[in-house]
């Protein structure tokens, strides 16, 4: 719910911004205005990507491929964005938990980073890295495939 209401805000604050711009400037310009607040506001939606919960997570057996790699994000996060795009065509092979969208991924986020909600957050064969480098959970993901 907090992450919904920041989001709130800051798509309140863009658009009132657009506003007060749009005012001193010419139509025209709003539209690159609007495709950036559209943009930004899918970006950084907290329900994006939500779709696998850490419940889920912790119920899938050992042996099971989806458990191998498992990243913690958030939308609007830079550094998780960095790691998506890093990974290529591998970031399919991981399973991603929005910690926005599920509470319990969250708190076990906070669990294994002193109390902060540091993401991408990457828990490759049950040990947790906070924001490791791209080709240590790519590696990771061949390592699986093979």
């Amino acid at each position: 719910m907090r992450s919904r209401l920041v989001w709130l805000a800051l798509l309140v604050v863009f658009a009132v911004i657009a506003w007060f711009v749009a005012e001193d400037t010419t139509w025209w310009w709003l539209v690159p205005q609007g495709a950036f607040i559209l943009f930004y506001a899918w970006w950084s939606y907290p329900n994006r990507g939500a779709t696998t919960t850490h419940a889920e997570v912790t119920a899938l057996d050992e042996g099971d491929p989806r458990r191998r790699v498992i990243i913690y994000w958030r939308p609007g996060c830079m550094y998780c964005s960095r790691l998506r795009r890093r990974l290529g065509s591998a970031r399919r092979s991981a399973t991603w938990v929005n910690i926005w969208a599920d509470d319990e991924a969250a708190a076990f986020v906070r669990s294994v980073n002193q109390g902060n909600e540091t993401v991408p957050t990457v828990v490759l064969e049950g040990e947790a890295h906070t924001n490791p480098p791209p080709e240590l959970v790519r590696d990771s993901l061949a390592a699986g495939l093979r």
